[in-house]
């Protein structure tokens, strides 16, 4: 039955080779404040890095078949963690994680890179309903999905996710 239920719920996560998505995201993974999320575990054994990059790969595939903006959904899913911390030892805000981190991913992705109306949308609310102010766009709800079903397959543990660390070399052959 566990065997089953991995195999119904296991996407195919092949961002390496899926140029077209590498495209989407090389300018943030250019950043050494993104690269830094790799230092920040964030479920199990998965950083801060893997999940968004699951995340943000999981919310490309998704909004490229629902027909919306793609490289949006890609890029906001990417940085919608992007509090650059590690919330299982440190608590350097006050406020309990989860209601507080999108609005601390918002600033500093505010502050690093130029967003768009809709990928501050997606950082800010990628936790609703605990942000309780609605989603405005279809590629916020696409993403704040890709986020729970990420963060459960990871907290379950029922994938074992290996070698999913950007390389330099996959990102200079975009």
């Amino acid at each position: 039955m566990i065997e089953w239920i991995k195999s119904k719920l296991n996407l195919k996560v092949d961002f390496y080779n899926d140029t077209e998505y590498m495209k989407c995201i090389y300018d943030l993974m250019q950043h050494e404040r993104v690269k830094s999320m790799g230092n920040y575990r964030q479920h199990g054994r998965i950083n801060c890095l893997e999940h968004s990059l699951y995340v943000s790969y999981t919310s490309y595939l998704l909004s490229r078949r629902l027909g919306l903006d793609y490289i949006l959904a890609a890029r906001g899913g990417l940085l919608h963690d992007f509090f650059l911390y590690d919330w299982h030892v440190e608590k350097p805000y006050k406020g309990l994680h989860g209601f507080i981190h999108p609005n601390i991913a918002l600033q500093n992705a505010d502050k690093y890179f130029n967003l768009n109306e809709r990928e501050k949308d997606i950082i800010e609310k990628h936790m609703w309903p605990l942000t309780i102010k609605l989603p405005k766009y279809k590629e916020t709800f696409v993403v704040l999905l890709a986020d729970k079903y990420c963060a459960s397959i990871e907290m379950i543990g029922f994938r074992n996710r290996k070698n999913v660390h950007i390389n330099e070399r996959s990102i200079q052959d975009v």
